[in-house]
């Protein structure tokens, strides 16, 4: 396990490196229209351009970490549990909201020491919100320290979800929409599991659940919602694992309503 200031390195290091691929992302928008449906190749270069920039800038204060993005489909998945500290990165979460200039995406950097997440940073490029966390030192927006909500029934919660880009054959999705749509005080999918979760973390949603994430767009945002007093598992209860698909993060005193929602199938 790193030290507490190794930590607060290592989350200040995550600081500059999400703001200097937030400053890439903006740029890259610039440089091209979204009104014209279908050009993905300048949303690629751009994923790609952020995650280079985050990279290098990691790479230079930490040569023996290990790397993980969301553009690296080559890489293997799961660290080895004697792997070097490595860094999980989405360099773009909200893909989608970033094509059409709708200001719900960020840029997510995680650290992952010994499987346990340890840092988290979530930044919200359009606010502009950075959103931080280190284990032991508290999740923070800005100078503001973060504690998640204190609702405690599910008529008086704000839920966020997250569906697949592919919704084909996913029936078990507009179920849960439906189930919890009606038994909730609002439920909301913004497009991006990583803002998500920092909602969670900052009070403005009350939970957050859903079934086809993806490491690098859960292991900042894990990091947010333990530090700010929340919890975050698997779907049936079990230990969270960013490697897994499913996930539910709740303010705490929500999680024993919703876990027996998830026992039965749709």
């Amino acid at each position: 396990m790193l030290s507490s200031a190794a930590l607060t390195e290592c989350l200040e290091v995550a600081q500059e490196a999400a703001q200097r691929a937030a400053a890439v992302l903006q740029d890259w928008r610039h440089r091209f229209r979204v009104s014209t449906k279908g050009r993905f190749d300048f949303v690629t270069d751009a994923d790609l351009a952020s995650q280079q920039t985050i990279r290098e800038i990691i790479g230079r204060r930490f040569p023996q970490h290990e790397f993980l993005g969301e553009e690296d489909k080559s890489v293997r998945v799961r660290p080895d549990a004697d792997s070097p500290p490595t860094w999980i990165v989405d360099p773009l979460d909200g893909t989608t909201n970033y094509l059409h200039d709708c200001p719900l995406y960020s840029v997510s950097i995680g650290l992952q020491v010994a499987g346990d997440l340890v840092v988290g940073v979530v930044l919200d490029p359009s606010r502009p919100e950075l959103f931080k966390a280190a284990k032991g030192q508290g999740a923070w927006l800005g100078d503001e320290r973060l504690a998640t909500s204190r609702v405690t029934q599910l008529e008086d919660a704000m839920l966020g979800t997250g569906f697949p880009s592919d919704m084909r054959d996913r029936d078990d999705l507009y179920h849960y929409w439906r189930y919890f749509g009606l038994r909730t005080h609002a439920l909301r999918r913004t497009g991006s599991t990583a803002l998500n979760l920092a909602y969670v973390a900052a009070g403005r949603f009350d939970a957050y659940y859903a079934f086809d994430n993806h490491a690098w767009d859960v292991a900042a945002g894990a990091v947010l919602v333990r530090e700010a007093g929340g919890m975050i598992t698997n779907v049936d209860g079990s230990p969270f694992d960013p490697f897994t698909p499913d996930g539910l993060a709740s303010n705490g005193p929500l999680h024993p309503v919703l876990l027996p929602c998830f026992q039965s199938p749709p």
